[in-house]
C-alpha cells in the first residue's frame, strides 16, 4: 500500500464526519462542522477538493451534489498518528504513553476495558 499523506487537523475534522456518516455532501459536512465552530462553506469545499487530490477522500460525481467518502480508514489513521506520537512525545516508550493516559481522567469502565485488552494481548503473546 502506498504511503498516505498525513491529514492536517482541519482534514481530520472532516474525516471524522465522513467516518461517522460513511459518506456526505459538502453541505452535510459543513453543517456538522459549523455546529462545532463557525466554518465557511467554501472553506469546507476547498478542503474536500484538496483532500481528494491528496487521495484522502473520494468523490462520487454522479449526482449534482458530489458525495464524499473517506478513502483512509479511521483505525489505520489512528494507528499511524499514535506511532508518531509514541516516537515524538514518548521516545518510543509504550509504558510512558500508557502512564500518561492513566494520569488523565480515566473512568472505572475505561480501566475495566483496558484490563481486558491487556489480558487479551497477554494471551496472544503466550500463543506465539
Amino acid at each position: 500500500m502506498a504511503q498516505q499523506t498525513k491529514p492536517t487537523q482541519a482534514e481530520l475534522e472532516i474525516l471524522s464526519v465522513l467516518w461517522e456518516r460513511d459518506a456526505a455532501t459538502v453541505r452535510e459536512v459543513h453543517e456538522v462542522l459549523d455546529r462545532r465552530k463557525p466554518t465557511g462553506y467554501t472553506t469546507v469545499l476547498k478542503l474536500l477538493q484538496l483532500m481528494d487530490e491528496k487521495n484522502l477522500v473520494e468523490r462520487n460525481r454522479t449526482n449534482r451534489a458530489h458525495v464524499y467518502r473517506a478513502k483512509i480508514k479511521q483505525n489505520e489513521t489512528g494507528k499511524q498518528m499514535l506511532k508518531d506520537v509514541l516516537q515524538k512525545v514518548f521516545g518510543g516508550s509504550a509504558l510512558r504513553l500508557v502512564q500518561q493516559v492513566l494520569e488523565t481522567e480515566t473512568t472505572a469502565e475505561d480501566l475495566k476495558q483496558i484490563r481486558q485488552l491487556i489480558q487479551e494481548a497477554e494471551k496472544k503473546g503466550e500463543s506465539k
